[in-house]
């Protein structure tokens, strides 16, 4: 059956593009891809474009400006890395490609910078600074071990220290050293040997292996406790060649787990040569010891003085001694007498009876004389007293009444002193030397001057 070319649905080139382009960006979700970078080219726009492969195959990939620019590392043809991206469709030239929204190095490379990034991070913090680096302790007697139970390194650690200094007490922490649950291991193992804090020194580590094996000493969390220990920690992680975030925030760094052992513990066979040098000193030191006080003792064989001579002389001397006490005690009583004798007088002069006896007498003429004085003042007033009796009695109205004279009064007892003050008919009264006298007035008469 031939087709009707009135029904053929006809796409331009483009539209078709566009139609491809939207199938696989809507079929294939956001996805991650590993593969080495080759063609890589970054034009002056800041768009990386480049190709993914590997041995069977490659993609083109674009990443424009805005992603490329927090890539954390300097991409280059031969890096093998990560990246998370869309499937698309680049329309101009109908080619599908992937466009790439986020890119990491990947295997090594990818752990290298993540190395390096944590590094810095714990270098800015300060974990690595000399004065945050507790010293190693003189003597140790106890070590602690946080490795694998069944390592290498645990048996080179535990031989050397056997060997050079059996008396070290050890306490071994398991833990893994690789793998998803090594790093907690580690830091659980730190926490319980502070926790117990028996330990003088605890080392921590593992033998040699690639970066990925040793990659448990780079995480964060085991930085972090090594550096809150408040146990001194010596790192022994690989090789000598063989460094890791560890080494770097422990107190001391050894290359391997066997100089490790070596740094804490004493060398027994030097220990006990130098005993043996220190016996020798010791007894050439007795012998000069020994000598210089044989010297000593000639010596004072020579200066010693018989007994009896010494006590002679010291007889005598407290005979002068005695003699000197006497005449200084006989002084002194001296003194104290004549003292005492001008203090007696002085005390007499202010005895209280002394000048109680004066008081007594000032009183007594004072009294003798008070009285004289008063006696001659009474004598004085009583004189007035009757010069004034005698002259009030002179003027007294009583000697006048006596001589035939009265005092009227009118009846409300007021003297009357002139004819003008009375009535005829008033009541009046006279008051005579012997008596009164009651009239009534008749008649006044007013004298004529």
């Amino acid at each position: 059956m031939s087709e009707n070319p009135s029904e053929r649905k006809i796409l331009s080139v483009s539209d078709l593009n566009r139609s491809v382009r939207h199938l696989l960006e809507t079929q294939f979700p956001l996805l991650w891809v590993e593969g080495e970078i080759s063609n890589f080219a970054r034009p002056a726009s800041g768009h990386w474009y480049l190709t993914l492969k590997d041995d069977r195959g490659q993609v083109r990939c674009a990443m424009f400006r805005q992603s490329s620019a927090r890539v954390n590392f300097t991409p280059a043809n031969g890096t093998q890395v990560l990246v998370r991206g869309r499937v698309g469709l680049y329309e101009g030239r109908g080619e599908y490609q992937l466009v790439i929204e986020h890119m990491e190095e990947a295997g090594f490379g990818a752990l290298q910078r993540q190395f390096e990034i944590l590094k810095q991070q714990l270098a800015s913090e300060g974990l690595f600074d000399n004065q945050h680096k507790k010293p190693l302790p003189q003597s140790v007697s106890h070590v602690g071990v946080i490795t694998s139970a069944t390592g290498a390194a645990v048996k080179d650690v535990l031989a050397v220290l056997n060997r050079r200094f059996p008396a070290i007490q050890i306490s071994i922490f398991p833990t893994a050293v690789q793998g998803e649950q090594a790093a907690a291991q580690i830091v659980n193992a730190i926490a319980d040997a502070n926790r117990h804090g028996q330990c003088d020194v605890l080392i921590v580590g593992r033998g040699g292996g690639s970066l990925e094996d040793l990659w448990s000493f780079n995480e964060e969390a085991v930085a972090r406790a090594i550096f809150a220990s408040e146990i001194p920690v010596l790192s022994a992680v690989g090789h000598e060649v063989d460094f890791t975030i560890a080494d770097f925030v422990a107190d001391v760094r050894a290359p391997t787990p066997s100089a490790a052992a070596e740094l804490v513990s004493p060398d027994g066979e030097d220990m006990l040569n130098q005993f043996s040098g220190f016996a020798i000193l010791l007894r050439e030191a007795l012998a000069r010891t020994t000598q210089q006080l044989g010297l000593r003792v000639n010596y004072l064989n020579k200066r010693l003085q018989h007994p009896g001579r010494k006590l002679q002389e010291q007889a005598q001397h407290l005979d002068h001694l005695d003699i000197r006490l006497r005449r200084a005690i006989d002084v002194k009583l001296q003194r104290q007498q004549s003292g005492m004798a001008t203090v007696n007088n002085k005390l007499l002069r202010q005895s209280p009876r002394t000048m109680i006896a004066q008081r007594q007498h000032q009183v007594s003429g004072a009294i003798k004389q008070l009285s004289r004085s008063a006696k001659l003042a009474f004598d004085n007033k009583q004189t007035k007293a009757l010069q004034a009796m005698h002259l009030l009695d002179t003027v007294s109205p009583l000697k006048t009444l006596g001589r035939g004279y009265s005092i009227i009064r009118d009846s409300n007892n007021a003297v009357i002193k002139s004819v003008s003050g009375i009535r005829a008919g008033d009541s009046l009264k006279g008051q005579l030397a012997d008596g009164e006298v009651l009239f009534a007035v008749t008649q006044t008469t007013t004298k004529t001057l």
